[in-house]
């Protein structure tokens, strides 16, 4: 068995279901923000804004609601465009619940920008979602932002003047203007949290739970997302049975979708191949190509999987979610898909529940090694590689779940475009 690494440094193994640690504000700074956390945790439900637009990161944007979503938020995602749905970066289109003039009135326990560009700059630009914040924070209530937005948005608005802040690395000298500036990876400094991209978002949503909700229920929330125990450079998968993976120069790939798709694996999925300028086709398993996933974000996919599937693919990824699995495993058009891949000695993939409840059950991962959420791992034949984040058996890869995302597209890039391609990936999402 060998171990390849994304990063030259020492191997990341470990583990842990426990969040990491917040505790990045001054003794003064924490025990005025915590009296009102207090506060915020004596109302009746939390509410909270996640605005999106043109431009917006999808990571950024998803991984927040499907955390806050998890935690029993009540979360509004409102378009600050004309129309319900957004092309967020990366042509990633989501459709919102609102639009921003339709949340004037309501009060939030909290709003949460996500980055991207153009995406803050058109939320910077928003003159009813700047109003919506700056009322926000006069009335002493939680408002958020990552990536590019803290500087963008919430800098330009004045609203982190006096405040410890970061964001971006690239924003970092806009940021300083508006901000004391500060490296962590998440900031809490009176009412204003933010962090700095796509590789910290998670811990970034988990804070903004332990805000909204108290500690307990941050790590119940953290638990089953596997979130990395450490945010250093190290991270590894399992190689077994190593082969090389040949692809075109755009290498050509499917992800199917369905209703109960976990939106956090998907997005960053298709995120992340894409910034590898693979050639990524979404494809909806139902009958239109809008699709509620599992957290009830909605996604819309390039097309319906009936015409995708007359396409052939260098590699086919599922993404997990309870619901879609299920989908996928009870479509035959997906089921033979993936037969064929695996006759025409081509790569295909799964993540979280699929490995079980698709791959597992149609043979197709007969006499290969695997992982899946730990879950549904008594539902693999062979679990003796399952505790291992990230698998590479072959031409075959999986994965454990949402917190392992980031890592198991990594490896599809360095397995298809080499080391370098995901080191700089990496880096520029803030993984490394």
């Amino acid at each position: 068995m060998a171990l390849r690494h994304l990063t030259p440094l020492s191997p990341f193994t470990t583990l842990t279901p426990r969040p990491p640690s917040f505790s990045v504000l001054s003794s003064t700074t924490s025990r005025r923000y915590n009296r009102f956390s207090f506060s915020v945790m004596a109302s009746a439900s939390r509410k909270v804004l996640v605005p999106i637009a043109n431009g917006t990161e999808p990571m950024e944007a998803v991984i927040t609601i499907d955390v806050l979503r998890r935690a029993g938020a009540d979360v509004t995602v409102a378009s600050v465009e004309k129309q319900l749905r957004v092309d967020a970066c990366h042509g990633v289109k989501i459709v919102a619940d609102a639009l921003i003039s339709d949340c004037v009135d309501t009060v939030y326990d909290l709003v949460s920008l996500p980055g991207g560009m153009p995406g803050a700059t058109n939320l910077r630009d928003n003159n009813t979602l700047q109003n919506i914040v700056k009322k926000q924070a006069s009335e002493g209530r939680l408002y958020a932002a990552v990536c590019a937005s803290p500087a963008v948005a919430l800098g330009s608005w004045g609203l982190l003047k006096g405040l410890k802040a970061t964001c971006y690395p690239a924003f970092m000298e806009q940021l300083s203007s508006s901000a004391t500036t500060v490296e962590s990876r998440v900031q809490l400094d009176g009412q204003a949290i933010t962090s700095r991209g796509p590789g910290t978002t998670m811990e970034y949503s988990v804070a903004l739970v332990e805000q909204l909700f108290g500690k307990e229920k941050a790590d119940e929330v953290s638990g089953p997302l596997l979130m990395r125990s450490k945010h250093d450079d190290q991270f590894i998968a399992t190689e077994l049975n190593k082969v090389q993976w040949t692809c075109s120069s755009q290498p050509k790939i499917l992800v199917p979708v369905a209703d109960g798709s976990e939106e956090m694996e998907a997005v960053m999925i298709i995120d992340v191949l894409r910034r590898a300028k693979a050639e990524v086709v979404v494809a909806s398993v139902g009958d239109k190509l809008e699709i509620l996933a599992s957290r009830k974000v909605k996604l819309v996919a390039d097309m319906l999987l009936d015409e995708a599937a007359k396409l052939s693919y260098d590699l086919i990824v599922l993404p997990g979610g309870l619901g879609g699995a299920q989908a996928f495993a009870n479509s035959e058009t997906i089921v033979n898909l993936l037969k064929k891949q695996i006759e025409s000695d081509r790569y295909y993939g799964a993540i979280c529940a699929s490995p079980a409840l698709v791959l597992e059950p149609h043979g197709l991962l007969k006499g290969k090694k695997a992982t899946a959420f730990p879950a549904m791992c008594d539902k693999l034949s062979d679990q003796s590689e399952a505790e291992n984040r990230v698998v590479v058996d072959g031409k075959l890869i999986t994965s454990r779940g949402s917190g392992t995302s980031l890592e198991f597209s990594l490896a599809i890039v360095e397995k298809i475009l080499g080391h370098e391609k995901a080191l700089e990936i990496a880096k520029a999402l803030l993984v490394v």
